[in-house]
């Protein structure tokens, strides 16, 4: 008797906070399949987002999808926007004609709409997993129809109007971003593993704001001895920083973007950071508390509620942006590193990820178990 094949879409991306917890998702599920079901996997993104800049190291089939969301301000673009989805349903419901999917997995982003869309009317189960505290569209319009939504936080629930079953699971990581060695990272950037790390995180881009408050606290010497700065400044910014900081901080601890993750995370004691749904999941995979400053334009204001949350949950404190010029950002990042707020937020951190099943986890075995339910019901 052959094993019945597991095929799985995920539509999402845009952004890396859409594309790489669908990444972490099909990862785990694979490894769980390996050895007992064969399993194929496709991506759905745009020529746009992420995914198609990085297509040749997603390790999985990408297929674009020409599809584009409104543009905030008045533009005669948006009057093309009702063409271009019409366009984008056909193509995604000859798609999942094509490749006959077990389940849509539906992570964000404009591209995912119309292939959820499109496995609803085809009746495809779809199952939804929504990074923020405040759902962006794609989660708002496909909850009805979704069989299973897997929450980053649990404030999204009174958001989203569904029959569907929710779980507040956390938001997944890939699995090796836990696995880095202190020891060699620190060798890696050239610091001190007597002293303790701040590490300053933008993204990829950086952050203007966070960069500039830290540039104004190294140039007033407000780092003291026994700590040092690891600091992502962001490609836009790299040059600028490193012109006028860079002899303030230690070995080759400044840099424009990291991809081994995993390393940074290892040596980092405490956070300067943006409160993306995709960052703030991965200091708690890893336990390191944050000063969190939300970036003030994300849409819906979605960064500002997530980093809410976690100041509620006391797990992390919060700047806004706007205040920024008032706050020395290291010396107030040592007085937390040596205050019992920080040893409290410590504890809750290594306690939930001693307690907890990680979020890739969860998702990744109900997926499997929804998929082998459905077979069953049909046969």
């Amino acid at each position: 008797m052959t094993t019945r094949e597991y095929r799985i879409i995920f539509a999402g991306g845009g952004t890396g906070g859409h594309l790489f917890p669908a990444i972490a998702i099909a990862d785990r599920i694979r490894e769980l399949l390996q050895g007992k079901n064969p399993i194929e996997i496709l991506f759905v993104g745009t020529t746009r987002g992420i995914e198609y800049r990085i297509r040749e190291n997603l390790g999985y089939p990408l297929q674009i999808i020409n599809v584009r969301g409104l543009v905030r301000s008045f533009s005669p673009v948006n009057l093309l926007v009702p063409f271009v989805l019409a366009g984008a349903l056909l193509k995604a419901w000859l798609l999942l004609g094509r490749f006959r999917p077990d389940v849509v997995v539906g992570t964000g982003g404009y591209v995912a709409l119309p292939v959820l869309k499109a496995a609803a009317w085809r009746r495809v189960p779809t199952v939804l997993q929504e990074q923020n505290s405040f759902p962006g569209i794609t989660t708002r319009q496909g909850a009805k129809r979704a069989r299973r939504i897997y929450l980053g936080f649990d404030g999204a629930r009174k958001h989203l109007q569904t029959d569907a079953h929710m779980i507040t699971t956390g938001n997944p990581v890939r699995r090796t971003l836990t696995e880095g060695k202190r020891e060699d990272a620190m060798k890696a950037f050239g610091l001190d593993p007597r002293k303790k790390t701040i590490l300053v995180l933008g993204g990829s881009q950086g952050a203007r704001g966070i960069n500039q408050a830290v540039q104004r606290s190294l140039e007033i010497g407000s780092l003291a001895d026994g700590f040092q700065v690891l600091w992502q400044t962001g490609k836009r910014d790299y040059k600028d920083v490193a012109a006028s900081a860079g002899s303030k901080v230690s070995g080759c601890s400044l840099f424009p973007f990291a991809h081994n993750m995993a390393e940074v995370y290892a040596v980092a004691d405490l956070a300067v950071a943006r409160a993306g749904a995709l960052t703030l999941a991965e200091l708690a995979a890893c336990g390191i508390p944050a000063i969190l400053v939300p970036y003030p334009h994300a849409a819906g204001d979605h960064q500002r509620k997530n980093a809410r949350d976690l100041a509620d949950a006391r797990l992390a404190r919060v700047i806004d942006e706007n205040d920024l010029p008032q706050h020395d950002l290291i010396a107030e990042a040592i007085a937390l590193l040596q205050s019992d707020e920080y040893r409290a937020m410590k504890e809750k951190l290594d306690r939930a990820r001693r307690d907890r099943k990680p979020a890739v986890d969860q998702i990744a075995e109900d997926i499997i178990e929804l998929i082998t339910t459905e077979r069953k019901a049909n046969v």
